[in-house]
């Protein structure tokens, strides 16, 4: 095997990897991909995730898919160069392909693509349907596979090896072979062992940097220390694929100064323990103060934005606190996916005691807040009610204003989840990396989160669709390459 050469060797074997070593594999190539994790423990963020998919049907993507990428392509955009944006890829000024903004190209391909990759995986046993999620209130309709994530990593391995795929576990890549063009991997094994393997592509599909708290640091500044990642599929995730193709001469894509955002209760160990009923109470910092309109709109289109706020407060936690009437919200504890119930007093003085909360803040706050509170019959827990409360020296609240005055009362602690990191390589439409000149590195491919795409709001249920849609590509691309 040490001088075998590859038609490709994929790194990582999340959705991203094994879509694009499958779809190879399909094409005839010889495959060989490299996992860091044990074999039990395989399929890095995927395995852990929902999967949920910004659809309204298998054959066609959510209406505002396309919209959404383009309202959160950069910040403060240049116009003159967003202006040639339009234009077509190959009429485009270079500049532009050196850019980290978000680029039409890749987003339409990324939609007109979504079908075929969706059949694709149905060809593999996995199916589809518009899955029970933990949200109550949507904006956006969100298809799934049966099984989550782990039914993807499950068929797609299992197709894999039907394949005659090698696969490598506990195993990872820690340089690029460059030979004026990228010839393959250096790897490191159990025991240190370190080794090269050579292939006439190489996809860089090993996901993100928020299991690596230095590139945390590097990127998003001192509050990352307050960061944990989601799942734990993300600790895997330790930013080499980035590291080695911007040592490449890689040009960079998405926000470097951001991460998909989920709202964690701390308390909890299991995978994605997400606290998203706070639109219905307030969030409060230690100090006992409001910081946020807890409910503009859906939580489903405001969540992540709202934990990132929370993550600037001291000490990078916040505190959702309810009444009784949390009850009159139906299913809402299916928004709650924590195994830890929340904290249970008969009084606020009692919830601050037994919360850390200072007491006086809080009795202030509260105090404000449910005064502000003028029409609490109103309230409409599915349906954006306007139902507003503008509480003085406070944020105002948009919607679903209550008082919080009915014993008993319950708190629920939230620290900011990584789900992922925005920023990674820059690709074409074909998963191709491309340089800072922006023309393809020979031999070099990048999917999932490896490969750049988001900026501001994530443009939610899209991600594990990213990986399957353009790792699919990129390895028929590489088995296109190699024949």
């Amino acid at each position: 095997m040490a001088d075998k050469l590859w038609d490709l060797v994929v790194v990582g074997h999340g959705i991203a990897g094994l879509s694009a070593a499958v779809s190879a594999a399909e094409m005839g190539a010889e495959v060989i991909v490299l996992e860091r994790a044990p074999r039990e423990e395989c399929g890095g963020n995927t395995r852990w995730t929902d999967a949920l998919m910004r659809l309204k049907s298998e054959n066609a993507v959510a209406d505002d898919f396309e919209s959404h990428f383009a309202a959160n392509a950069g910040h403060h955009l240049d116009p003159e160069l967003t202006a040639d944006l339009a234009r077509a890829p190959e009429d485009q000024p270079a500049i532009l392909r050196t850019l980290g903004i978000t680029d039409p190209d890749v987003i339409s391909t990324f939609a007109d693509e979504t079908p075929a990759t969706i059949s694709w995986l149905k060809s593999h046993g996995i199916s589809f349907d518009f899955q029970p999620t933990y949200f109550i209130t949507t904006c956006t309709p969100r298809m799934g596979p049966t099984g989550g994530g782990l039914a993807l990593v499950e068929a797609l391995t299992a197709a894999a090896e039907r394949s005659g795929i090698t696969i490598l576990y506990e195993t990872a890549a820690i340089g690029l072979i460059d030979d004026n063009g990228i010839a393959g991997v250096h790897v490191v094994g159990p025991g240190h062992a370190k080794r090269e393997i050579r292939a006439r592509s190489t996809m860089l599909a090993c996901g993100g940097f928020e299991g690596n708290p230095a590139m945390l640091s590097q990127y998003l500044g001192p509050s990352a220390r307050y960061l944990r990642p989601v799942a734990r599929g993300g600790y895997y995730n330790k930013g080499e694929g980035i590291r080695m193709g911007l040592a490449a001469g890689a040009a960079t894509a998405g926000d470097f100064g951001a991460i998909h955002a989920e709202p964690l209760d701390p308390r909890s160990g299991r995978p994605e323990p997400i606290v998203l009923v706070f639109n219905y109470g307030v969030l409060v910092n230690r100090d006992g103060h409001r910081f946020v309109d807890e409910a503009p709109a859906t939580v489903d289109a405001t969540y992540e934005a709202i934990t990132r706020i929370i993550q600037t407060q001291p000490g990078g936690i916040a505190w959702a606190v309810f009444d009784a009437r949390i009850e009159d919200v139906p299913n809402w504890r299916v928004s709650v996916r924590s195994d830890q119930p929340p904290v249970e007093a008969p009084s606020l003085e009692a919830l601050a005691e037994m919360t850390g909360i200072d007491r006086d803040g809080l009795a202030q706050t509260m105090a404000e807040f449910n005064a502000a509170c003028t029409d609490p019959g109103g309230f409409k827990p599915l349906d954006l009610d306007g139902l507003r409360a503008v509480p003085q020296g406070q944020v105002p609240k948009s919607n679903w204003a209550r008082p919080i005055a009915k014993p008993p009362f319950y708190a629920f602690p939230i620290i900011c989840g990584n789900c992922f990191t925005f920023g990674g390589l820059r690709c074409n439409a074909e998963a191709q990396v491309l340089n800072v000149q922006g023309d393809p590195i020979p031999g070099l491919y990048a999917a999932g989160e490896t490969m750049g795409l988001y900026h501001g709001t994530y443009t939610g249920a899209t991600s594990v669709l990213r990986g399957a849609v353009f790792g699919r590509i990129g390895g028929q691309h590489a088995a296109t390459s190699a024949r």
